[in-house]
Formats: structure tokens, C-alpha cells, sequence
């Protein structure tokens, strides 16, 4: 999924999670892919009998009213979607006495691999929920002497893991022999330093099953000695996709390691997310006419067709999201949903959510 999809989804499993039902009358299915719709229908038709069996007479009318809508939803359909197809009818209304069943319906971004029937008090959406979890991640090591950061990346999120200090002690003015020895204790500190740090890494990352590599960084030789030597073990030495040059540690050297591994992380969302906006940043710095920001600002822009790339941030309500979208789409503008989980989609949300590279200058 891309970012746009996937703040789709999000969107309908957090207003599907906010729904309650008076009492177990709100109806979840889960078509797997490939298994056959009028079984699933055939299915519902029985629930629909046992439903007749209800006490409580607005349960039982609410419950045999989804169903019925479920029902007419998948022979609509006529056949199971290629990814299967999750389906959620109940009533959504608040008033006492006045029901309004609804129906929401999604097929999921990969094929469903299970089969669920529930009727409850809230909705089944954990399966949905798994498709907004990113199956692959980056573990994350900078390193110095001074200092060492763990972290992971997730799709556009950096997670910092574990922090570290050394005690491996400054350089010395002193010459001859003291000079000597201070160097060997120095040496001493950092190998116990480093195996900190490797044991550390090797504790988060050797079992992890979707980890897909491992990049490293920091500033100096630092990283290459840490690299070289015994202290990761050889299965996760071999999944070390990239070594880079920082100037930074701790958290500001996750990012800066994200930043400059670009080549390593070539198809992964987080950096096509950090070139289009650092392409909007650079020419806010240098070339304003060439962008847009702000509500009002960008709208006027669109309206006059001015827009190459719109960019919105995930945190803006549904309905100025849905309204922006279908504007450029009037124009034929790129659009793209922009995450809060980078540095500069933070930035974006900080100047309003809504930004802009034009085709023209809007005056």
C-alpha cells in the first residue's frame, strides 16, 4: 500500500472501532480470497433464521436488518473480490428508536487468508489492522566513541530503540610511554563499548522475521572498526545493506542515517516521502513562486490548475483531505498523503498540512 491507501484504511477501521452496538447486533464478515461467495451467503441466510431467536426485540430486528443488507452486499458483488473482501453492517445510529443500518466494505490491499463470522458489540477489525503494520523493517545501529544508538525503521517511522554511553576516556596530551598505555586503555574501553552495543543489537535483531537489513553509520573510522570486528554475529554481519559517514549520533543520527541511505532504501515509502519534500523545502528556500502553502493558498492554486504535486498531510480531516483530492484530480495534479512520521512530514503539518510544488507562479 501506498501512503494514500494505507490513510484510507486507517481511516475506516478507526470509524468502524469508534461504533458500539446497544448489544451483540453489529455483524462482521471475512470473505478469504478465493472461497465462494454463495456459501457465505447461504451461511448469513441460516444466522438470519437464529436471529428470529433473539429476546430482545430491538436486538433481534437490528441484528436480521444487517444481515439482510450484508446479504443483498455480497450478491451485489456476485463473486469474491481477488484479495477476499471484509464486510461490516450495523446500526450506527445514536438515537434510541430510530436505526440506521450501514454498511462498510473493503478489500483488503493483500489476499485474506481467513474466514470470520461475528456478531457483537463492536466490530472485528484486528485483521485490518495487521495490513496497517509494516511487514518489513530496517534495523538501525550509529555508533562512535562516545556514543550508540539503536533503532528501527517502519515504512516512514524511525523507532528509537536503546541509547548508549561509553566510558572510553578523551585523548591525552601526555607523551612517551603514558601516552602508550592511556591509548591501550582507551582501545580497552572502546572494544567493551562496542561489545555493549553488539550484544545489544543481537538481542534486538537476531530473532526478528521481518527484519530485511541492516544499516550502519556514524562519524569517523568508528563504524568500520565496530563493523570488522566480532561483535555482531555473522548472520546479522550479513544482513548490513550500507555503511555510512554521519555527523551525528543518537537520534538526530537515526535520521541522518535514513537520510544518506536513500540508495539502500530506494523502494521503501519513507524515502519517497523525504524526496518530494525536501524537493518543496528546497524550493520554498529558493524558489517561492515555485511552491504553495497554507488552506487557502493551495486551494486558489488549484483552482487555477497551478498544481504538479499536491501535498497533504495525514493528520487533516477526512473531509478537507477528500475535497483537495477531488479538486486535483479535476486537473490531473499528483497527489501525494504525506505521514507525521518523519522530520519534514512534522514540518508539513506544522505549516498547516497543505503545501504545493506548482506547474506556475500563483500571485
Amino acid at each position: 500500500m501506498d501512503t494514500k491507501d494505507k490513510q484510507k484504511l486507517k481511516r475506516l477501521v478507526r470509524e468502524l472501532d469508534e461504533i458500539r452496538g446497544r448489544h451483540t447486533e453489529l455483524v462482521s464478515v471475512y470473505v478469504p480470497a478465493g472461497y465462494e461467495l454463495h456459501k457465505i451467503v447461504a451461511h448469513l441466510n441460516q444466522e438470519q433464521g437464529t436471529a428470529t431467536n433473539i429476546k430482545d426485540k430491538i436486538t433481534r430486528d437490528n441484528v436480521i436488518s444487517s444481515l439482510e443488507k450484508a446479504i443483498r452486499h455480497l450478491k451485489v458483488l456476485g463473486r469474491t473480490p481477488p484479495n477476499g473482501i471484509a464486510v461490516f453492517v450495523g446500526n450506527v445510529s445514536k438515537k434510541e428508536g430510530h436505526p440506521d443500518i450501514k454498511v462498510f466494505s473493503v478489500e483488503p490491499p493483500e489476499p485474506l487468508n481467513i474466514r470470520i463470522y461475528r456478531c457483537d458489540q463492536t466490530f472485528v477489525t484486528a485483521p485490518l489492522k495487521e495490513y496497517l503494520e509494516y511487514k518489513e523493517v530496517y534495523g538501525l545501529i550509529v555508533i562512535d566513541r562516545r556514543e550508540g544508538t539503536l533503532g528501527l525503521l517502519k515504512g516512514t517511522n524511525i523507532d528509537e530503540l536503546a541509547g548508549f554511553t561509553s566510558n572510553v576516556p578523551g585523548k591525552t596530551t601526555k607523551g612517551g610511554q603514558s601516552q602508550q598505555r592511556y591509548a591501550r586503555l582507551r582501545d580497552i574501553a572502546a572494544k567493551e563499548f562496542f561489545k555493549r552495543v553488539g550484544d545489544a543489537a543481537n538481542k534486538e535483531f537476531f530473532e526478528m522475521k521481518e527484519l530485511k537489513g541492516i544499516i550502519l553509520g556514524g562519524p569517523g573510522p568508528t563504524k568500520e572498526d565496530f563493523f570488522k570486528g566480532d561483535y555482531l554475529y555473522a548472520a546479522l554481519k550479513n544482513k548490513v545493506i550500507g555503511v555510512k559517514d554521519l555527523s551525528y549520533t543518537g537520534s538526530f543520527g537515526l535520521n541522518e542515517l535514513v537520510d544518506k541511505s536513500q540508495d539502500v532504501l530506494a523502494n521503501e515509502i519513507v524515502v519517497e516521502e523525504k524526496k518530494i519534500m525536501q524537493e518543496f523545502f528546497h524550493k520554498l528556500a529558493t524558489e517561492k513562486e515555485k511552491v504553495s502553502y497554507g488552506k487557502e493558498k493551495v486551494q486558489k492554486a488549484l483552482e487555477l490548475g497551478a498544481v504538479k504535486v499536491l501535498l497533504l498531510s495525514e493528520s487533516l480531516e477526512e473531509k478537507d483531505t477528500e475535497e483537495f483530492e477531488k479538486l486535483a484530480s479535476s486537473f490531473n495534479s499528483e497527489i501525494r498523503i504525506i505521514s507525521v512520521e518523519t522530520r519534514e512530514g512534522v514540518q508539513l503539518r506544522e505549516l498547516s498540512g497543505f503545501a504545493a510544488i506548482l506547474r506556475f507562479p500563483v500571485y
